[in-house]
């Protein structure tokens, strides 16, 4: 698929400690900004390492950071990672979607302002509703994960509940930002980041449609059906992150001898396809 230059930003893509080349974008969006305060924060932010999108900033650029990890063994690696560095704010919390548990209230502790630069969300399903429950605090660039495996036309949010580990999807994200005074400035595989209203002419971006945005959609599973009832797989074919492939024979919901177009059953199959629709 052939893209414009709406996509430039793909060329910054580099990684020191990120995943997918967050980290030579995000430098990349925040030197097209007209000044930093450096500051930065990040939840799930595991040991401060591990596939970070803020250590960079922190280690090569002295930024002063807040990192959020929710997990006390995680959280106590990344205490012992910044021991010596005073410009990290370690804090041990999930970050929740009410005014008790939301990131305004623990960054209230903080003497960050409110208009930081960057913020990294990822927390493996309820992103959505965390940055959707931020009012405050209104970071200037935002990369926030969203699932992979669900194609760009699809709006999906699963429900608020710490539960759950479904994720949003792409489209649903845009919605949001919009929502936010945010606009998408470039989609990678995992991440997708934004940044806010007021800056977004600079970056110069005359298509930001995440369906022009999105160059990378092998993770994502199609599954539709054939007129005979025949369901099909198609694209990626494997649950992410268990590892276990998708197999076509057993999303099949109707019996094979019933897979025909019903407009040629035979009388048997008509009235076998009435009792087997009474007991679904």
């Amino acid at each position: 698929m052939m893209h414009d230059s709406s996509n430039w930003l793909q060329d910054f893509k580099s990684n020191i400690y990120s995943q997918g080349g967050e980290d030579g974008i995000i430098k990349k969006a925040l030197d097209t900004l007209p000044t930093n305060d450096k500051w930065c924060v990040e939840f799930g932010a595991w040991d401060g390492l591990h596939l970070s999108n803020t250590r960079n900033l922190i280690e090569n650029y002295g930024y002063n950071a807040v990192a959020i990890e929710g997990n006390s063994e995680r959280y106590n690696i990344l205490k012992k990672n910044y021991e010596e560095n005073k410009q990290v704010i370690g804090i041990n919390a999930f970050v929740g979607f009410s005014e008790s548990d939301g990131l305004d209230t623990i960054l209230a502790g903080t003497s960050i302002p409110e208009n930081f630069d960057f913020l990294s969300i990822d927390i493996d399903g309820n992103d959505y509703h965390a940055w959707k429950a931020m009012h405050r605090y209104a970071p200037k660039l935002v990369c926030i994960e969203f699932n992979p495996t669900i194609h760009t036309d699809i709006d999906f949010v699963q429900r608020p509940d710490p539960s759950i580990n479904h994720g949003a999807s792409l489209s649903a994200l845009v919605r949001l930002g919009k929502e936010k005074n945010y606009e998408l400035i470039c989609v990678l595989p995992l991440n997708a980041i934004f940044i806010h209203r007021d800056f977004f002419d600079l970056f110069q971006i005359s298509d930001n449609s995440p369906i022009n945005l999105r160059i990378d959609t092998d993770h994502v599973t199609h599954i539709f059906a054939g007129y005979d009832g025949t369901v099909f797989l198609r694209g990626n074919s494997t649950m992410l992150w268990h590892g276990i492939s998708l197999k076509e024979s057993r999303c099949q919901q109707i019996p094979s001898f019933l897979r025909s177009y019903p407009g040629n059953y035979n009388l048997v199959q008509r009235m076998i396809f009435k009792l087997f629709r009474l007991f679904l």
